[in-house]
């Protein structure tokens, strides 16, 4: 067994245990912190593939954006624990089961890999643009998928935003359309004064 491989499978036991945290940690603080360490092992991996960008894609942006805000959210919200733990044995079962399934159809395609014509990974040279690479696939190969899915996240985006409007009273905000149909007479009143002489 080389290096490599133990450095591979080093960090995917780090990211299997820190994902069982994910999900059977009782402090919802906690159980954020296990994901930003399943990311973490998770860019490792990354990085062991030669895929350098998307290591640090998943760092900066996972672990240095979402899970900031997800920190952020779970500590300003009273999440009410009894509460959310209720339907955990109902649904236990089901979720057993699917997560069986998964196992299954990972061992298979993991198996299927193996009994098929082993490739040898291709090692590129030091001039070599991961990020250069990623750019041309997505910009040439996948540009419709990457387009779609940019029009997919931003109505996603936008429909959060209008279903977590709320109209308060009382507080100061700005109506764009009142400010544009505003008119100079409504804002604007020329006095006619006379000028008084200069003592």
């Amino acid at each position: 067994m080389s290096f490599f491989d133990v450095v591979f499978y080093l960090f995917a036991a780090i990211t299997v245990i820190a994902s069982t945290g994910v999900i059977v940690a009782r402090n919802p603080v906690h159980a954020a912190l296990c994901l930003v360490l399943a990311f973490c092992s998770g860019a490792g991996i990354w990085m062991l593939l030669e895929a350098e960008f998307l290591a640090i894609a998943l760092v900066l942006v996972y672990v240095g954006a979402v899970m900031v805000l997800f920190l952020f959210v779970v500590m300003m919200l009273d999440i009410n624990l009894v509460q959310l733990r209720e339907g955990f044995w109902r649904w236990f079962p089901f979720g057993a089961a699917l997560a069986g399934l998964m196992v299954f159809e990972m061992i298979w395609v993991l198996g299927s890999r193996q009994t098929a014509d082993a490739t040898i990974a291709v090692v590129h040279g030091a001039d070599y643009s991961n990020t250069k690479e990623l750019g041309r696939l997505i910009y040439t190969q996948y540009v419709y998928p990457f387009e779609i899915a940019a029009v997919i996240l931003l109505v996603a985006m936008v429909a959060a935003i209008a279903l977590t409007l709320r109209r308060r009273a009382g507080v100061k905000s700005q109506n764009i359309a009142e400010q544009v149909k505003v008119k100079k007479a409504d804002r604007l009143r020329i006095l006619s004064m006379k000028s008084e002489p200069k003592q």
